[in-house]
């Protein structure tokens, strides 16, 4: 708890912020990629801090993967009550081939988030010496 009060708050903002933009880019993405029979599956892509909203399925998270930085973390989900069948579409099943609209967008946007929580690290640092 110690080393996680000594982190300057900037950087934790800096990377919060960041961790959001990714997020909103990815879920864009995930709109854009999944299939459409009437945009209940497409309706239910989102993100969130923290965990996924009871009844959503979570298909992978964004973070710091350290916690030093307090585990902040970012969830992206799909589905709900009426959208169900996220899991199903993006895995496939017996009956149906898999049209992965999360995988897909995420392997192509990898670089530019963690390029961008980069970005996002150094300037919080540059912030926090700046202050002094």
């Amino acid at each position: 708890m110690r080393r996680i009060r000594a982190i300057p708050d900037e950087i934790r903002i800096e990377v919060r912020r960041a961790l959001a933009e990714n997020a909103q880019e990815l879920v864009a993405m995930m709109k854009r990629l999944v299939p459409v029979e009437n945009g209940d599956l497409r309706d239910s892509i989102g993100w969130t801090f923290g965990d996924a909203p009871d009844g959503a399925v979570s298909l992978g998270d964004l973070g710091t993967g350290s916690d030093t930085l307090g585990s902040i973390k970012v969830t992206v989900f799909a589905g709900n009550r009426t959208a169900y069948y996220a899991w199903f579409v993006e895995h496939g099943t017996e009956r149906t081939p898999a049209r992965p609209f999360f995988f897909g967008a995420y392997r192509a946007l990898r670089r530019r988030l963690k390029a961008r929580l980069g970005r996002a690290r150094s300037k919080g640092v540059k912030k926090a010496i700046a202050r002094g």
